[in-house]
């Protein structure tokens, strides 16, 4: 921590111990953005259009066990960056409406934001995106310093979520996990601290000059003294029965000796025609009647020191209370074959996920997970019949977690939702001064940068029109947020008032569910529109001063369109992803076809311009790798003209759209 001593970085205060860093701010800062469903999944589209957003939640308590009311909640996937989310759930109604929350935050490098594709017979590893690096960027860019304040702001508006019966997990390692316990004793409080959980992860991570670290730390924290608990058990080592079940009938039934005293005065006892004082300190454990009962059954014990004992026997207690080391073989780190796998390097076993959720979350309970990475979480309290919401800021783990539900028999419906623009909605609702100035310059210089590479020169007098390039004018989208669907309808608008038939939209990333639909409005407005990628290389300076750098158009697809009488199929013919680039020269060869570089395809039969209603699907998985290139047949129930959005994601994790139209007579 850059300028402090370390006896500095703990200080007394009015309220106890403290953790303090560079820069800290205990005032969080709160962006409220507007949800967009984008895809509903396993659900009727006219049960989905009654269904208000973000609605049904039942009053508190959430633990007396009421059944979920299926046609109301929709389990949610949200894209984007968690501080907003949590933040706009906030406003949404969900203030102390969770109880449990499960993170896993990134430790420590920006590993935690790349992953692994597969193309053909080869492995790739995907490098984080600009948005993905970005917030890499702000978590680590100052050390340790950014990283606690990232995870400062969170936890306090987790909190907030948090039911009177919730508790918090927090995954850690030894990189910060000690100074985020400080940090959680000031946010929750210390007297809300419940257990630390150390977790064997079996394998150590890399050589050191030490021992090896084969373990995390889980951090327990609840809203309330009044949290829901549920004591798991694990079954009995073969080395605990060895050592404590050491005695047997005559019948062969194995028994350990329990002493009947516990702590505390209590009576004399009658054992058979004896009357025993019980040592001083100590009661009798039954009661007078359940005495007799046990002596009657054989089971009371007096050895020859005058102990009095009962017999507890092993086949009637296969399980004993989880302690606070969890290494049992129910919780340990994923093996490389495993078939949970899907290529994320910090997933974390469903075994270790699930015992938490038993323990900590009741039945119909809402579990959150705001760093939902592969989606373990979500899957797990899917199977467990829990309801969940999860967001991740990156566009693969979405996507990744999205396919491992829909793998899961009889998944309940479930929604994907975006969030709105972040920059540039923050400025326009609070005004711009001090820093915000120096936001407002950087934007401007940033816009600058953009269309300068473009080859565009810059326009004033606009809203949403940055520049003008050969007679097409050019807006640029925002570093921190995907290029949503009314940002281009708005700069469509802007272009239609001043008589301006062409544009070009730049962007970073594109909202899920956006191509062949803004298409659509861009035609209904007579402008014709392109979406162009901005190419990493611009973060390269040195490709920078070459004019080395390229926007691609957005991925190609063609599809045919089969038709016998009323019933239609889909058929996906070809897919070409904006760029080669995205490939190693070293994987490129490998390709056999194109479908290699699709990962996902899905069909919406009956599409109104609003939500992609996901109706039919096939993708890859680790057991099952093939694709289907055609869908199933869909017979329509009545004559008339449908418009059908088929939905691409390739490998990567980036979705295309494209949008049919057939007459069923």
């Amino acid at each position: 921590m850059a300028g402090m001593t370390e006896s500095e970085k703990l200080r007394v205060n009015a309220t106890g111990t403290e953790l303090v860093w560079e820069g800290k701010r205990t005032q969080v800062e709160r962006v409220p953005l507007p949800f967009q469903v984008i895809e509903t999944i396993n659900q009727s589209r006219a049960t989905r259009e009654q269904t208000p957003l973000l609605a049904g939640l039942p009053p508190l308590p959430l633990f007396e066990g009421k059944p979920a009311d299926k046609d109301v909640w929709r389990n949610k996937l949200i894209w984007g960056d968690n501080k907003y989310v949590l933040a706009s759930l906030l406003k949404e109604g969900f203030a102390g409406k969770i109880n449990l929350i499960y993170i896993d935050p990134p430790f420590d490098t920006g590993d935690d934001f790349s992953f692994r594709v597969k193309i053909g017979d080869e492995e790739l590893v995907k490098q984080p995106s600009i948005i993905e690096q970005k917030a890499y960027n702000d978590t680590w860019g100052k050390g340790t310093d950014s990283y606690l304040q990232m995870m400062y702001e969170r936890l306090v508006l987790m909190r907030e979520l948090l039911a009177e019966n919730g508790s918090i997990y927090v995954h850690m390692d030894w990189h910060v996990g000690h100074y985020v316990k400080l940090m959680m004793d000031e946010i929750f409080g210390k007297e809300n601290f419940v257990n630390e959980i150390v977790w064997r992860r079996v394998t150590a991570h890399g050589d050191r000059k030490g021992c090896g670290q084969i373990h995390d730390n889980i951090l327990w924290y609840s809203r309330s003294d009044s949290y829901y608990f549920k004591q798991p058990g694990v079954p009995l080592r073969k080395e605990y029965i060895e050592d404590f079940y050491k005695y047997e009938d005559a019948d062969g039934r194995r028994y350990r000796l329990v002493s009947m005293n516990a702590k505390g005065a209590g009576p004399v006892r009658r054992f058979g025609d004896k009357m025993i004082v019980p040592p001083p300190g100590t009661h009798w454990r039954w009661s007078q009647e359940k005495i007799d009962e046990a002596w009657a059954s054989g089971l009371i014990v007096i050895t020859g020191g005058g102990a009095v004992h009962y017999k507890q026997y092993l086949d009637e207690h296969q399980y004993q209370p989880v302690q606070s080391i969890w290494d049992d073989e129910g919780v340990r780190y994923l093996g490389a074959h495993s078939l949970e796998k899907v290529n994320f390097e910090t997933q974390k076993p469903e075994g270790l996920v699930g015992r938490v959720i038993k323990m900590a979350c009741p039945p119909n309970g809402i579990i959150a997970d705001f760093f939902c990475g592969s989606g373990t979480t979500l899957a797990v309290a899917e199977k467990l019949g829990r309801r969940w919401l999860g967001c991740d800021l990156g566009r693969f783990a979405i996507h990744t977690s999205r396919k491992r539900l829909l793998d899961i028999p009889d998944c309940q419906p479930f929604e994907i939702l975006n969030l709105g623009k972040y920059e540039r909605k923050y400025w326009q609702m609070n005004g711009i001064s001090g820093r915000q100035k120096d936001s407002q310059k950087a934007i401007f210089e940033y816009l600058a940068f953009i269309i300068r590479l473009y080859h565009a020169e810059p326009v004033i007098g606009f809203s949403h029109l940055h520049g003008r390039k050969a007679g097409r004018m050019v807006h640029v989208g925002a570093t921190d947020a995907p290029v949503t669907l009314s940002e281009i309808i708005e700069a469509l608008e802007e272009c239609l008032a001043n008589r301006l038939t062409a544009l070009d939209v730049l962007g970073w990333e594109w909202e899920m569910g956006l191509h062949d639909v803004v298409g659509n409005e861009a035609r209904r407005r007579g402008i014709d529109l392109r979406l162009l990628n901005i190419p990493r290389e611009v973060m390269d300076k040195r490709a920078v001063e070459a004019g080395d750098v390229h926007f691609y158009e957005l991925a190609y697809v063609e599809t045919e369109v089969r038709q016998q009488g009323t019933a239609v199929q889909i058929a996906l013919r070809d897919f070409i992803i904006p760029s080669l680039e995205l490939v190693p020269l070293e994987v490129r060869d490998k390709v056999k076809k194109w479908s290699d570089y699709v990962d996902y395809w899905a069909v919406d039969w009956d599409f109104k311009e609003d939500t992609f209603h996901n109706q039919w699907q096939s993708y890859r998985t680790r057991k099952h790798s093939t694709l289907a290139a055609e869908s199933d047949w869909h017979n329509y129930l009545s004559p008339g003209t449908y418009k059908l959005l088929v939905k691409i994601v390739d490998i990567f994790g980036n979705d295309t759209t494209k949008l049919l139209e057939v007459n069923v007579q």
